[in-house]
């Protein structure tokens, strides 16, 4: 039996963490819509195959999930409320994983204004509006089970990749925001900062010094994340709220 059908963001690549929830999440009994934007991933360049999102999709369906693709940009104001709302065409949309992100490195001295725009655009802007539509949306049943769930991708990067990394911090303040504020509607909101997860965006240098970095001894996978956001996701984890938590191996607390 589906426990509803929870929106996550950023499915774009099958080697990316939104791709290791959304199987997670399908194997967990979620139906699931999965927001991507193709454009963004043509311009990272990253390791893909010909369709990821289709293929995830597949993936996931074949676990059981019912699937919808929701192809957005969402540095666009008008596409966050439209997302959620293609996301509850089945009246059940009760969780809400914000995995997209606008990540592109530069620093204090390089960092064009068009550039930190748009961050703040994707990972700030974006995340208010969508998690201020999924509030709005969620049914009388979700608030009073208290069964409403966001969870967020969260960073600690902050010199040399500074539109991103001070973006992941106000999207900190923002999930606790929610937690606070949205208590009332039966939500719990959290964030993960996963660590150090090769995505594709590794070389042989920081991979060793990730591994180097990490007491558990090697690099988390988009799967250590999925395991986290599916506890939160469950009746299991409706205590926890208002955190950042770290599911990262211990990374850098190696003494």
């Amino acid at each position: 039996m589906s426990h509803g059908t929870a929106l996550v963001t950023g499915v774009g690549r099958g080697r990316g963490i939104a791709a290791g929830i959304a199987l997670a999440l399908a194997s967990d009994g979620w139906d699931l819509t999965l927001n991507h934007w193709q454009p963004y991933d043509d311009r990272l360049g990253m390791d893909r195959g010909d369709d990821d999102p289709t293929a995830i999709a597949d993936e996931c369906r074949a676990l059981g999930a019912t699937v919808d693709l929701v192809p957005a940009d969402l540095a666009d104001t008008a596409a966050p409320e439209s997302v959620v709302r293609q996301a509850n065409t089945r009246g059940d949309l009760t969780a809400l994983v914000l995995a997209h992100t606008e990540g592109v490195d530069s620093g204090i001295l390089d960092t064009t204004v068009e550039s930190w725009d748009r961050h703040y655009d994707v990972n700030v802007r974006a995340n208010w509006l969508l998690i201020k539509a999924f509030a709005e949306q969620l049914p009388s049943s979700v608030q009073a089970a208290e069964t409403g769930r966001i969870v967020a991708l969260t960073s600690d990067h902050a010199a040399h990749n500074l539109p991103y990394g001070t973006s992941k911090g106000a999207l900190d303040r923002l999930v606790v925001a929610a937690a606070i504020e949205l208590a009332d509607k039966g939500i719990r909101s959290n964030a993960i900062n996963p660590g150090p997860i090769d995505t594709g965006w590794m070389d042989d240098d920081i991979r060793t010094f990730g591994i180097e970095q990490t007491p558990a001894g090697r690099l988390g996978t988009p799967r250590d994340t999925a395991n986290l956001v599916a506890f939160l996701l469950s009746p299991a984890g409706g205590w926890i709220t208002g955190q950042v938590l770290y599911s990262n191996g211990g990374f850098r607390t190696a003494q």
